[in-house]
């Protein structure tokens, strides 16, 4: 699924992208895009996030309330990354772990076979 997202251009942009106007931190913004529902979230969770951070902080200057939101927002990325990538690890032991007792099963299942074929 494509969610790009770009300033509105030049007419030579692809049909399928729409125009939407979104409003973060008392800002109207008109971007394009294929998702506009989607564009529509990542501008509230935008928005949100200037607000929490001009809230806690002691500055009403938009340019610095917007890089400290973008900061939370990567911080709250590498997090959510780093999460990820310990769930795959996890995964990818438990998955080793399973084949491993699977095949330990088998060579135990052939062998009382075998024995039975003997006996």
């Amino acid at each position: 699924m494509d969610r790009t997202l770009e300033a509105p251009q030049a007419p030579a942009e692809p049909v399928q992208n729409q125009s939407i106007a979104v409003e973060i931190y008392d800002q109207i913004y008109h971007l394009r895009g294929t998702d506009t529902a989607y564009i529509e979230r990542l501008a509230a969770i935008v928005d949100a996030k200037m607000r929490a951070v001009s809230a806690h902080g002691n500055t009403v200057d938009s340019l610095r309330v917007a890089v400290l939101a973008a900061l939370n927002i990567a911080d709250e990325l590498c997090s959510a990354r780093d999460n990820n990538d310990n769930l795959a690890g996890s995964l990818q032991n438990s998955q080793q772990s399973l084949r491993s007792r699977a095949g330990n099963l088998a060579h135990m299942l052939d062998e009382v076979l075998e024995d039975r074929k003997v006996g």
